[in-house]
């Protein structure tokens, strides 16, 4: 087993290190994505209500989200090689607890359990990632790293929709979780003999009280999200969220005065990681609402099948798949401009899906171009938000650095599916799906507007290049 901890890998290691993590990541996203589509039919097969559909997914974001940041910080205390185990063991059982549940309550438990181990698993791998690569060759890691997770977003659809359609073995949705056991198995095999084994520092203290109270706090806003993501948003559903939004604030007031906080303070003093933190999770919950408004119109709206709705998303994976690599070489010098452009792409691509909607209903071939246009757009972003947030990040922040990002990402995942999901189930139960639809449209062209906003609080340049 490599040592990173005295001496730097091989550079070939390196590449199997990045590989390892990436396709831990790609797990977590996979997890996160495949309900946009599966969820129709996990309901049907599971004799579930409607309120079923969001919490499929809300479950997930939920356990994950809330969790993200105490995850980062066992990392820091125990060791960034020993959590991304035991993570990675428990989404593995998780997962294979999906593929069995034989009612809804049953698969939103092994939901929780996903999320809860996603939660330890994947903050580890950036930690990792900062300690194996040298600084000049960061860029060159992020700029791929961004592009592929972005690729596996997109992805999760379309697999999902695939595999339902060709039902191996008879197994209908179950086979889509039970692929992460699979590949859990095999990674866990993989990762425990190849990645570097950094010790812990024992020095880290772990606040229970703090800890306690950001769970709390965050739950809260996950819950009331997911809760309200149903249509139907009631007093317990905003109760939730403003306890939540309390509990928050006073883990940040606490934070400020604690001399051993969860969150490194001069993360916050870094402009490259605060900008791409508020530019991403802008962001992040226009993509996830784009993804939810249109796999329910498809599904709902035209009552197409999995694989059907999967395969007129199809474009949009290779707008990312295109954009993403071609970004690779600019991304760096590019910094913001190649972001604003990315936005820009996205935001016509919308314009293209509402022309559509309204001019041409029933012409679902004409979303190609438009959901191409999107994907190019996304594509753009992926990466270059990533290098500008964690450029500047020293190894003994990047736990609670990638802690930090992946907790406002489920957050903003989970706020733009609440968000886009009730307006159009409220639209569609009152107006019909054409209605709904290009509400929901509206809505998520207007976040992508006001993550354009935000631009100018990003660097010119992406950090690596700066340095």
């Amino acid at each position: 087993m490599p040592d990173n901890a005295s001496s730097p890998p091989a550079p070939a290691v390196r590449w199997w290190i990045f590989a390892t993590i990436l396709v831990a990541d790609v797990l977590d996203l996979l997890s996160t994505t495949v309900t946009n589509i599966a969820a129709p039919s996990i309901v049907d097969d599971l004799h579930g209500s409607s309120s079923l559909t969001p919490w499929l997914g809300s479950s997930y974001a939920l356990a994950l989200g809330s969790m993200l940041v105490l995850g980062a910080r066992l990392g820091d205390k125990f060791g960034t090689r020993r959590m991304f185990l035991i993570g990675l063991a428990g989404f593995t059982i998780g997962s294979a607890g999906c593929s069995f549940a034989g009612e809804p309550l049953g698969i939103i438990g092994a939901r929780i359990v996903q999320g809860g181990f996603g939660a330890l698993l994947i903050p580890q791998g950036f930690s990792i990632l900062l300690r194996t690569f040298p600084r000049d060759q960061l860029g060159k890691m992020f700029g791929l790293f961004g592009p592929l997770m972005g690729m596996s977003a997109i992805s999760g659809p379309v697999v999902a929709g695939a595999l339902i359609h060709l039902d191996p073995f008879g197994l209908g949705w179950r086979s889509v979780f039970l692929i992460n056991v699979v590949l859990g198995i095999g990674l866990f095999i993989v990762a425990a003999r190849l990645l570097p084994d950094h010790p812990g520092d024992s020095s880290v203290v772990l606040d229970p009280a703090a800890a306690l109270v950001l769970i709390c706090g965050l739950l809260g806003v996950l819950w009331g999200l997911g809760d309200g993501g149903s249509g139907d948003w009631q007093a317990r559903s905003v109760g939730a969220m403003a306890v939540g939004a309390v509990l928050l604030l006073m883990f940040a007031v606490y934070q400020m005065r604690s001399a051993d906080p969860f969150l490194t303070p001069a993360l916050f003093r870094n402009r490259g990681f605060v900008a791409g933190l508020l530019v991403g999770s802008v962001f992040f919950a226009a993509v996830a609402g784009l993804l939810y408004v249109t796999s329910l119109y498809l599904q709902q709206g035209h009552h197409l099948g999995p694989l059907a709705a999967a395969g007129i998303m199809a474009p949009m994976s290779l707008g990312i798949i295109a954009a993403a690599f071609a970004a690779r070489g600019v991304a760096a010098e590019s910094g913001r401009r190649l972001v604003a452009a990315g936005l820009a792409l996205v935001a016509a691509g919308i314009v293209g899906y509402l022309a559509v909607v309204r001019l041409a209903p029933d012409a679902l071939w004409a979303l190609a171009l438009p959901l191409l246009v999107c994907g190019l757009g996304m594509g753009s972003c992926f990466g270059s938000v990533f290098a500008v947030a964690l450029g500047d990040v020293t190894e003994e922040q990047a736990g609670s650095a990638s802690g930090t990002l992946n907790a406002v990402q489920q957050l903003a995942n989970a706020m733009g599916a609440a968000l886009i999901s009730t307006v159009y189930l409220a639209g569609a139960d009152a107006h019909g799906s054409p209605h709904a639809v290009t509400t929901s449209l509206l809505l998520v062209l207007g976040i992508v507007l006001a993550c354009a906003l935000c631009l100018p609080l990003l660097p010119r340049k992406a950090a690596a290049e700066r340095h």
